[in-house]
C-alpha cells in the first residue's frame, strides 16, 4: 500500500482555510492508499493521526505514526499560501526525492506571485488588468497612480490568496490605507485597474494525456467585490455552470488551457477571470485552489458528474505511474 502525504496548514492567514480543505480530502480520500497528514505551522512539521500528533523528521522525509515509521511514496500538498502555493513544500520534496501531485517549484512560485505572472501572461498575449508594483518602504505618489490607473482600483498583496488583504479603493485619500493593510499580507503588493464585467473562474487538471476542464463558474458577490467574507462567509452566490453562451465559454476554457500549458500546471489548477464586453481578462492564477466545503473546485466536480473520491485516485494513479 502506497503511503500518501497530505500535506496542510502553512503560515499565512490561509491556514484554517487550508485545514478545512485537508479534511474534506482526507474524509473522500481512496481507501487502498494510507495517508498521512502532515501539519506545517511556525513552529513545527507534524504528523497526525487518529490516535495524536507524532514527528516528521524534516532530513529523512520520514513519517512516525502511532502504527510506526513510514516514508512517503507521493505527496499531496493543500496549502494554500506560504510555503505550499509559492512552491517552497514543493522545493523541499523535490530535494528529498518525494514525488508529488501538485505543480512544481518553478511553476508554483511563478503563478503565486501576482504581479510576475501578470506580466508573464501579457508577453504571451492573455489579457490582464492595468497593474503597478510596490514593494515595502517604496515611496509613491497616490495622485500619480490614480492618474495612471483609474478609479476605483484594487489594491492587492502579490503573494496572498483567499481574498486576504485586499482593498477596493474609490478615492485618492484612500490609497495609502488600503496599501497598508495589504503590506500586512506580505513584503508586494500589487495595484490594479477596475475591470467593470462578470467575475467567472473555470478549473482545469490533466487525465493522462488530455487537459481537462470543468464546468465554468460565475461568481456574484453580495459585497463590494468577492473579498474574504463573501468567499467563506456565505456573502456571495457561485452559479455553475454560468450562464454564458457556448461561444464565450468555449473562449474561456481555451484561454484556461493555454494557461494551464504555457505555466507548466499539474494536477487541478483554477484561473479567475473578469470578461469585459466578451472579452476574459485573468485576474488569478490559483495552482492550489481550496478545496473545503464552501470552495468552487468540489462544485465543479459534482455538476460534471466526478466524485472528489475518484477524482483524486485519479490524480493519485497518473503520478504514481508518470515518474521517472
Amino acid at each position: 500500500m502506497d503511503t500518501i502525504g497530505l500535506f496542510c496548514g502553512g503560515y499565512s492567514s490561509e491556514y484554517e482555510i487550508s485545514m478545512k480543505s485537508a479534511q474534506l480530502i482526507q474524509s473522500h480520500f481512496p481507501e487502498e492508499y494510507q495517508l498521512v497528514k502532515i501539519v506545517i505551522t511556525q513552529n513545527k512539521w507534524y504528523c497526525e493521526d487518529a490516535n495524536g500528533k507524532y514527528t516528521f523528521d524534516m532530513n529523512t522525509g520520514m513519517a512516525e505514526l502511532s502504527s510506526g515509521k513510514t516514508r512517503l511514496d507521493l505527496a499531496l500538498i493543500c496549502i494554500h499560501g506560504d510555503p505550499g502555493e509559492n512552491g517552497k513544500v514543493q522545493a523541499y520534496l523535490e530535494m528529498k526525492g518525494i514525488p508529488f501531485v501538485n505543480s512544481g517549484f518553478e511553476a508554483s512560485s511563478l503563478a503565486f506571485d501576482k504581479f510576475i505572472c501578470n506580466q508573464f501572461l501579457k508577453s504571451q498575449n492573455i489579457k490582464t488588468a492595468q497593474s503597478l508594483l510596490l514593494r515595502k518602504k517604496q515611496l509613491f505618489n497616490p495622485r500619480e497612480i490614480c492618474s495612471q490607473l483609474g478609479l476605483p482600483l484594487f489594491v492587492k498583496p502579490t503573494d496572498s490568496g483567499s481574498s486576504y488583504g485586499i482593498s477596493k479603493v474609490y478615492e485618492q485619500s484612500q490609497l495609502k490605507e488600503a496599501v497598508n493593510f495589504a503590506f500586512n499580507e506580505g513584503n508586494q503588493v500589487i495595484l490594479e485597474s477596475f475591470l467593470d464585467g462578470r467575475e467567472l473562474t473555470c478549473a482545469v487538471f490533466r487525465t493522462e494525456d488530455k487537459v481537462k476542464t470543468l464546468p465554468i463558474t460565475e461568481i456574484i458577490s453580495e459585497n463590494d467585490f468577492f473579498d474574504y467574507d463573501a468567499k467563506y462567509n456565505g456573502k456571495s452566490r457561485e452559479e455553475t455552470p454560468a450562464k454564458i453562451d457556448e461561444e464565450l465559454a468555449n473562449d474561456i476554457k481555451k484561454m484556461t488551457c493555454k494557461i494551464y500549458e504555457i505555466l507548466n500546471l499539474k494536477s487541478v489548477a483554477r484561473i479567475d477571470y473578469i470578461v469585459v464586453d466578451r472579452s476574459p481578462v485573468v485576474i488569478e492564477v490559483n495552482t492550489i485552489p481550496g478545496f473545503s466545503e464552501a470552495s468552487i473546485v468540489p462544485q465543479m466536480l459534482r455538476l460534471e458528474g466526478i466524485e472528489i473520491t475518484d477524482f483524486w485516485r485519479q490524480m493519485i494513479h497518473q503520478e504514481l505511474n508518470t515518474r521517472p
